[in-house]
């Protein structure tokens, strides 16, 4: 299965045995965007055959900052109460305007998922093209899962200071230009504006067509470069809080590139009084 999947294809393949359905959508409710309930939402009209990802209780419990990974522990319980399957195929799809399953495309992957695929064009596409929805929700079998001992292509503070001091990896920030710059303040609540010194800016948007799907081939890297991006070096993606930076880490990956994803992203360096910061363009 390759990671990126057509809605044909899924139509298609709908019913194959081990193939699994996640809805992964996810409102990150910040200042201006109207509430949003994504089980709710999920319970009216999903994919048939689609179980709700919950990826609010997917972020560590008590943490302190927003979106946080979990540990592999609650990953694990979680995992296993879904009915996943370390053999399954997964494919994600969200209705989410951050593009969220990509944040748990990442998550998968980095507890020992492999084989794991988006839905090209999301819920979005599925509806436009007039595709069968269903309502309620699913129970899962529960399955039981080992705890991984550690999570792959996720960074931290301490290795974001180390990279940023070091320059081993093109920082690439996923923010929208305005909030990179610090032209308009940061929605969080002490959290200075700007960005990371030596980042790069590349608003997630722009790694999409009109449409809603994915840009692909020489149309995505085109997006990278325009950024000042080199694809050859390795890769470290940085948002608010760890969600949209995975959207630049999958685009990377349809582009044969591994990113690692900052999990506490700008709200924890942003946060932090220790750690440099910058103004204005890259």
């Amino acid at each position: 299965m390759t990671a990126l999947v057509s809605t044909e294809w899924l139509s298609a393949n709908i019913e194959t045995p081990g193939l699994r359905i996640l809805d992964a959508s996810y409102h990150i409710g910040l200042p201006g965007e109207p509430p949003r309930d994504a089980a709710a939402e999920f319970n009216a009209a999903h994919i048939p055959g689609a179980t709700f990802m919950d990826l609010a209780a997917f972020a560590e419990p008590g943490a302190p900052l927003p979106s946080t990974m979990p540990a592999p522990a609650h990953f694990a319980n979680l995992a296993a109460r879904l009915g996943l399957r370390r053999d399954a195929r997964i494919v994600l799809y969200d209705d989410a305007p951050h593009r969220t399953a990509a944040r748990a495309w990442v998550m998968l992957r980095a507890f020992g998922f492999t084989d794991v695929a988006l839905l090209d064009g999301g819920l979005a596409k599925w509806r436009v093209e007039e595709r069968p929805l269903t309502q309620g929700a699913l129970t899962p079998v529960s399955t039981t899962i080992d705890v991984p001992t550690s999570g792959i292509g996720l960074l931290d503070l301490a290795a974001m200071r180390a990279l940023q001091q070091d320059g081993s990896a093109q920082i690439v920030d996923a923010r929208s230009a305005a909030r990179f710059t610090g032209a308009e303040p940061d929605p969080r609540p002490g959290v200075a504006p700007g960005h990371i010194p030596g980042s790069r800016n590349l608003p997630y948007p722009q790694l999409f067509n009109a449409d809603g799907t994915w840009k692909q081939g020489d149309a995505l890297a085109a997006a990278f470069t325009a950024a000042g991006v080199d694809l050859d070096r390795p890769l470290a993606m940085t948002c608010g809080s760890g969600i949209t930076a995975s959207v630049l880490a999958f685009g990377a990956h349809l582009l044969g590139r591994e990113a690692a994803v900052y999990d506490g992203s700008w709200t924890e360096w942003g946060g932090d009084p220790a750690t440099p910061k910058a103004t204005g363009d890259a």
